[in-house]
């Protein structure tokens, strides 16, 4: 594994990344940003080292050998995954998209529904391709997302704008995942499109600030941490280093999200669990839909009197959290990533979203699946004793709820996941992280 060290001083200066000028004027703050809605947080230490996670597969294993999961689960999941890109086959539109006309509401913005229907076909497209399936299909979807995000100009988002950091996530990990050399000048585009979104110093930001080195929905909206995993997914998925400077920034906004005292200063860490689980956003204060479901307020406004503000952790948002520390390079030496962990194995299980029941569930699974395929870790012992293999109980999981027609869909609708074309997806992307060659399998092949 290819290493990057670095001193602590000399990672601040790649964090700063503009020197003299990282303390820009208070008065050149970007008008798009509330200034009294910023809150001075003391960044969080920077990582003694930085390592090179595991590079992106964009294909699964051909072979049980190649994995490490035993042959009937193995074909279970193929099986499965053959299934739902049927059913998504079947549902894509003449023009090369799925679910064309398709809103839905950015979750800072939930009175303004915008398009959503790029983001989802690009989703789609990279089912498809990372399960090898050879369609005429693949082919409509490259094609529709080309035309959809590009000009003489290059990487554009036109009408998706409101949801724009979202959209470009999707397509950026989408085009890598073709791995074909004729759309590699739009993929460095809308890599490049995702990093000039990121709240930084070129928006009068320094790294003292909450905001810092997350994004948002559009160029525009206060970022959050569900927006900035998928950025840094559509980085990892593009081989962006680790040390990359954007990354690093996002490292610090990830790293602001955590309920963990030692690394976090914000407020509601402080008054918090200090469990190692992730909650949405630390911007503008902090919001969690953990704490929305508990009956807390989302933003931790109903909580009982007396009592100091805090947020929840909960699952999908905690596997983003964790994910995201490692693909900015940190390893299981780093408090975070440890803690992280640590709630993950307390929290263990595919019933339920932890903390938020069954809404968003088919995310947490590809949320899962993709950190717990970068952290390399076959197996979780939770405290009671048990050994989990998860790849195992994922693919037993959603082989058991897909439908007859090859699709899955969830009862609770919030954001989207009762319309089967979605949801589908999102299932079909999780067994495809589940059978993604591992490491150690092919280093025994070799």
């Amino acid at each position: 594994m290819t290493m990057f060290s670095m001193t602590a001083l000399g990672l601040l200066a790649v964090v700063s990344l503009g020197g003299q000028d990282e303390g820009a004027d208070r008065n050149r703050l970007d008008d798009r940003i509330d200034e009294s809605r910023i809150t001075e947080i003391a960044p969080a230490p920077p990582p003694k080292r930085i390592t090179q996670p595991v590079r992106a597969e964009h294909r699964i294993a051909g072979d049980a050998n190649d994995i490490q999961l035993d042959a009937e689960r193995y074909g279970m999941a193929r099986k499965a995954i053959s299934e739902g890109v049927a059913f998504l086959v079947s549902q894509q539109a003449p023009d090369g998209s799925w679910l064309p006309g398709a809103e839905t509401a950015a979750t800072d913005e939930p009175t303004a529904p915008a398009p959503v229907t790029v983001a989802v076909t690009a989703l789609a497209v990279k089912a498809l391709a990372q399960s090898g399936t050879d369609t005429p299909s693949l082919q409509r979807g490259i094609d529709y997302l080309l035309d959809a995000t590009g000009t003489t100009q290059g990487f554009a988002l036109g009408a998706e704008g409101r949801l724009g950091t979202y959209v470009a996530s999707a397509v950026g990990s989408a085009l890598a995942s073709i791995d074909d050399p004729a759309v590699q000048d739009r993929l460095e585009s809308a890599i490049e499109w995702l990093k000039s979104a990121q709240w930084e110093e070129g928006e009068g930001l320094t790294p003292n600030q909450d905001w810092y080195g997350g994004v948002g929905y559009g160029n525009r909206g206060r970022p959050d941490l569900s927006n900035t995993q998928m950025m840094l997914d559509a980085l990892h998925d593009a081989g962006v280093s680790p040390d990359d400077p954007a990354v690093q920034k996002a490292l610090q906004f990830v790293s602001r999200t955590q309920n963990l005292k030692d690394s976090n200063q914000a407020a509601w860490a402080q008054n918090g669990t200090n469990d190692g689980g992730f909650v949405y956003t630390t911007a503008n204060g902090g919001e969690s839909m953990g704490s929305e479901y508990a009956g807390e307020g989302r933003y931790g406004e109903l909580m009982p009197e007396g009592q100091a503000r805090s947020l929840r952790s909960y699952g999908s948002m905690t596997y983003a959290g964790f994910k995201s520390l490692l693909y900015a390079g940190l390893t299981d030496e780093d408090p975070r990533v440890r803690a992280a962990f640590e709630w993950i194995r307390t929290h263990w299980t595919f019933a339920e979203n932890p903390g938020l029941g069954q809404q968003g569930w088919f995310y947490y699974l590809h949320a899962m699946a993709r950190a717990l395929t970068a952290a390399q870790q076959p197996e979780i012992t939770t405290p009671d004793g048990a050994v989990h293999v998860w790849r195992e109980e994922l693919i037993d999981t959603l082989a058991s709820e897909q439908r007859p027609d090859g699709s899955w869909v969830n009862t609770a609708p919030r954001w989207m996941e009762d319309e089967p074309v979605l949801a589908t997806i999102y299932a079909t992307l999780a067994l495809e992280e589940a059978l993604k060659p591992t490491p150690r399998a092919e280093a025994q092949t070799r």
